[in-house]
C-alpha cells in the first residue's frame, strides 16, 4: 500500500547567501503492505508529521521516490488523494455544521453522489456508534463522538488506505478505548490498511501489527511491537530498600544479575536483569544474606516508551 525510498524533505531559513538548508527527513524507506495497521511514532521535532504530510500529498518531497495506494506520489498526486482517506490531528468539522451534512458534503467532494454519500454515511454512523447523530450539529457532540465522525467523513468514500493523525489526543480514557475498538474494525471489518501516528504507547502497543520510530529525520527501528521490546536488554528490577544503610548492600548484590549500571535514587535501587522473574529467587537469598532489608520489589517488563528511550535518548512522553 505504501512503497517509498529515499523520501526526504528540506526547508531553507533565512535570505540569499545567509540561506541555510534544515533537514526535516532525511531520505527515509517506508513500505506498508496491504492489510497493515503500521505505528508512526518519533518525538516532536523527528520527521513524523512532515513525513506523514508528504505520503498524503500536502507537501512535495525534495528527493526520493514513492507510491501510495499504487499510484505515483510525485506524478499522480489527485489519484493518491481519491485513494487515500486522512483524519487530521485537528480534526475537520465545523462546529456550524450538521453532522448529516458534513459527511454528504465531504463524500460529494470526493466525486460520489449524494445519495451514495447518504447511504456510505448512514452505514458508517450505525458502524461508528453515531446512532442519532445524523442531525445534531457538530458542536453538540461529545469529544468521542466528534473524532467518530472525523473517522466517518475520512471513509465516506470507501479507501482502503487510511491515514490517522493522533486520532485520540484529548479524549478521555473511556473514549479512547472505544476508538481502539472502530480502528481495529476498520482492517478486520473493512480490509482497510491503516497508517497511524500516536503519542500514545499503550495505544501503538494494543493496535499496531508493526512500528516504525523515526528521529532526526531518519527510521531508526521498525519491527513489530514484542520484538521491539526484545530489544531493550532485560526487564527492570527495583528494589525500596528500608534505610540509607542498605543501599550500598542493594545495589552491590543487584549489580551481580544485571545487565547494565545500577541506579539508585534515595531509597530505591534498580537496574536491568535479563529475565528478572527466573533471578528472582536467588536474587532474593543473595540479598538476605548480604543483610539488605527490602520494603519493596518490583519487576517491570519493557515497554515500548523503554524502547523509545534506547533508541532515542529520551521518553516519547518527555518528547510531547
Amino acid at each position: 500500500m505504501i512503497q517509498a525510498t529515499g523520501l526526504a524533505r528540506s526547508f531553507f531559513t533565512g535570505r540569499r547567501a545567509g540561506r541555510a538548508e534544515v533537514k526535516a527527513v532525511s531520505g527515509v524507506d517506508i513500505s506498508v503492505a496491504e492489510g497493515e495497521i503500521v505505528g508512526f511514532l518519533g518525538p516532536n521535532g523527528a520527521g513524523k508529521t512532515t513525513t506523514l504530510r508528504m505520503l498524503t500529498t500536502l507537501l512535495t518531497p525534495t528527493a526520493g521516490h514513492a507510491t501510495v495506494a499504487g499510484y505515483d506520489l510525485a506524478t499522480e498526486p489527485v489519484k493518491v488523494r481519491q485513494a487515500i482517506g486522512y483524519v487530521s490531528q485537528s480534526g475537520s468539522t465545523s462546529s456550524q455544521a450538521i453532522a448529516g451534512s458534513e459527511i454528504v458534503d465531504h463524500g460529494m467532494l470526493y466525486g460520489i453522489s449524494k445519495q451514495q454519500a447518504t447511504t456510505r454515511g448512514r452505514e458508517l454512523f450505525d458502524q461508528l456508534d453515531l446512532d442519532g447523530m445524523w442531525n445534531r450539529p457538530t458542536k453538540t457532540l461529545s469529544g468521542g463522538q466528534r473524532r467518530r465522525l472525523d473517522i466517518a467523513m475520512g471513509l465516506v468514500h470507501d479507501p482502503k488506505l487510511v491515514f490517522l493523525d493522533e486520532p485520540t489526543t484529548g479524549l478521555d480514557p473511556q473514549a479512547r478505548a472505544n476508538l481502539w475498538t472502530h480502528i481495529s474494525d476498520l482492517r478486520t471489518k473493512r480490509g482497510s490498511t491503516v497508517f497511524l501516528t500516536t503519542h500514545y504507547l499503550d495505544e501503538a502497543d494494543a493496535l499496531c501489527d508493526r512500528i516504525m520510530v523515526i528521529d532526526h529525520g531518519v527510521i531508526v527501528a521498525s519491527d513489530t511491537p514484542n520484538q521491539l521490546k526484545r530489544q531493550v536488554s532485560g526487564d527492570l528490577v527495583s528494589l525500596t530498600v528500608t534505610s540509607e544503610e542498605d543501599v550500598a548492600r542493594a545495589a552491590a548484590t543487584l549489580a551481580t544479575v544485571a545487565e547494565g549500571d545500577v541506579a539508585t535514587d534515595g531509597l530505591l535501587v534498580s537496574a536491568r536483569v535479563r529475565d528478572g522473574g527466573v533471578a528472582m529467587p536467588d536474587l532474593l537469598r543473595a540479598l538476605d544474606a548480604a543483610g539488605a532489608s527490602l520494603e519493596s520489589i518490583e519487576v517491570r517488563r519493557p515497554t515500548l516508551d523503554d524502547v523509545f528511550l534506547t533508541m532515542t535518548g529520551r521518553s516519547l512522553r518527555e518528547s510531547e
